[in-house]
């Protein structure tokens, strides 16, 4: 459209039958794809991954430009509306139970892709130590919009004498530390884009290299720390006292309007502050669920709950558009045409299974712990029991974060188009693992979580029974 008058106002026009045709068969190919490969992977998001592949620059090129910008914006509010719905519906209580041993598998998630790239790339295939440190940093990421959605969205297939449906994956003890987990991991991942962003003037100002690395962990810390002592001690009392004082006052629509209103009050400032504090945005969104969740006056059984406002007034619109215009859009990042080029191929597919392996490792600190908590109350004995337990929440754990998603791509492409130290080379093979692992992830998680997600639920040290407190913040 063009500009008219003197530029204060946008001249209207009808669109093109070309553009508006192509617009509609976009988001019904979308809905059809998610279908397709929820039946056929039992991961929707799959076939949305592939529509942005063919609509996109990569493949097809049907999108223009400006729409495929559009669209990768509001894919990432939707992102940022996942997060959100993830920390507003976390269990608080197992959150707290399980930092430790979240903090133990996200580390395990990031050294062991960084040191299985050194070993494959600096050691064997002869890449300098720096592109093996860029790709390795891109491969320790997790997908943290990939795993909520395959967490939320894939029903467990229940036994035949259940009378209810088992629980979703995401209120499971293991849930709960994968979910943090892979928070922790988007953390530490912004830590190492922003040394990769920074590394050609950490060449020119060495002194810099400091606040280039402390900033990003103190603004994160400093988030982690402050924003549950204020919810806790100053915005949850306060908002109890308002409810209790306008529970009577109050019809359910306007409730949920106040609802409403302090979760876009609380998202914007929790976002904002994270972004401008050199964190990073989605921490700051998760966060944000978190405060929300800790506010909710569940005693009060006539007020609808925070939870109650986001399905009733977001939930659809991020289920049905943003959502999948969040996958689409990765796909419109991946450099498709690039990764066909003989010895890339064979390179790639070997560094991706290892990458794959740097992830699944991540479930034997499930078995891990098992032993060591029941050695230490039993003694010797029972680790086969103990492992019969422990199998399928490890497998759980480890196959989740597999996925790299969008921070894999986005991390790579700033290493290729912002410093001079990585070759197309290398970033061919890094996007294969990065593409090949965030295919392979959700396949896994969802054909496991449609055969073991009952048993999981129910696993007495693993599952939904555990702990049935919500906690606060």
């Amino acid at each position: 459209m063009a500009v008219g008058g003197n530029g204060d106002f946008l001249e209207y026009h009808e669109p093109g039958i070309v553009s508006v045709l192509t617009l509609v068969s976009f988001f019904v190919v979308l809905a059809v794809a998610e279908w397709l490969s929820a039946k056929i992977f039992r991961a929707g998001l799959i076939g949305q991954i592939i529509v942005g592949l063919v609509y996109g620059t990569p493949i097809g090129d049907i999108l223009a430009v400006e729409w495929q910008e559009t669209f990768l914006a509001l894919g990432y509010i939707g992102l940022i509306l996942i997060i959100f719905e993830g920390g507003l519906t976390i269990r608080l209580g197992l959150l707290r139970q399980n930092l430790l041993l979240s903090v133990i598998a996200a580390l395990v998630g990031i050294l062991a892709p960084i040191a299985l790239s050194f070993a494959l790339l600096y050691a064997g295939f002869g890449h300098t130590a720096l592109e093996a440190f860029i790709l390795g940093t891109s491969l320790c990421s997790t997908s943290l919009g990939t795993t909520l959605v395959i967490l939320t969205t894939t029903a467990p297939k229940a036994s035949p004498t259940d009378t209810k449906p088992a629980a979703p994956p995401s209120q499971t003890r293991i849930g709960t530390v994968l979910i943090s987990a892979a928070v922790i991991d988007d953390v530490c991942g912004l830590v190492l884009v922003s040394v990769i962003q920074n590394l050609r003037d950490v060449a020119a100002h060495p002194g810099s290299l400091g606040w280039t690395i402390g900033r990003p962990i103190l603004a994160s810390g400093l988030l982690a720390i402050v924003t549950p002592l204020v919810a806790r001690f100053v915005a949850a009392p306060l908002f109890r006292v308002y409810r209790l004082r306008r529970r009577h006052s109050h019809s359910p629509a306007q409730a949920h309007m106040v609802n409403f209103g302090v979760m876009v009050g609380v998202l914007s400032t929790l976002v904002v502050g994270a972004a401008y504090a050199g964190a990073s945005m989605l921490f700051g969104a998760f966060l944000a669920g978190g405060v929300v969740a800790s506010l909710r006056g569940e005693d009060d059984g006539a007020t609808p709950g925070f939870v109650d406002t986001f399905e009733r007034y977001v939930s659809a619109t991020q289920r049905f558009v943003l959502q999948p215009l969040f996958f689409a859009s990765i796909g419109f990042a991946i450099p498709f045409k690039r990764l066909w080029g003989g010895e890339v191929i064979w390179k790639g597919v070997v560094y991706a299974v290892l990458m794959l392996l740097g992830k699944v490792v991540v479930g034997a600190c499930v078995l891990v712990w098992d032993l060591v908590a029941v050695r230490r109350v039993r003694g010797e004995g029972r680790d086969e029991s103990v492992l019969r337990l422990s199998w399928a929440p490890a497998a759980l754990l480890g196959s989740a974060m597999v996925a790299r998603g969008e921070i894999g791509l986005l991390i790579i492409q700033i290493g290729l188009n912002e410093t001079p130290f990585l070759t197309e080379k290398a970033f061919v093979i890094g996007v294969w693992a990065i593409v090949l692992n965030t295919v392979v992830g959700p396949v896994a998680v969802g054909l496991l979580i449609k055969r073991m997600g009952a048993r999981i639920a129910e696993n007495p040290r693993w599952g939904v029974g555990l702990d049935r407190c919500s906690g606060r913040v």
